[in-house]
């Protein structure tokens, strides 16, 4: 148990090496945004369950509290830069940089709800 540690230890830090500058970039941002795209999540299914359910007053409610995300200054440059960023990781010649983003992604979500 001791050395499957140790090895998890050992190679976690040589993968993040191995990404190219973009992609850490990417990464490190990402995380960054975490809680805020989380909260997004959430109020994007709480928009849609409140107009299934015709309940206009907490729609527009819950609109205002995204909106107000959105004019955040610091979220807006953080997620323009991620959208500098995408092409670049996209055409990337590292195999691991798509693969290690889309590990983070799919983390990020489960561990929203």
């Amino acid at each position: 148990m001791t050395r499957l540690l140790l090895l998890l230890g050992v190679t976690i830090p040589i993968q993040a090496f191995a990404l190219s500058p973009a992609a850490q970039e990417f990464l490190s941002i990402s995380k960054e945004l975490e809680s805020v795209q989380c909260e997004k999540r959430r109020l994007r299914r709480e928009i849609a369950f409140a107009e299934a359910e015709r309940r206009d007053a907490d729609a527009n409610a819950a609109r205002a509290r995204f909106a107000r995300l959105d004019k955040d200054p610091k979220t807006s440059r953080l997620e323009k830069r991620l959208g500098e960023l995408e092409p670049r990781v996209k055409g990337s010649s590292d195999p691991e940089d798509l693969a290690t983003i889309s590990l983070q992604q799919r983390e990020a979500f489960y561990r929203c709800d």
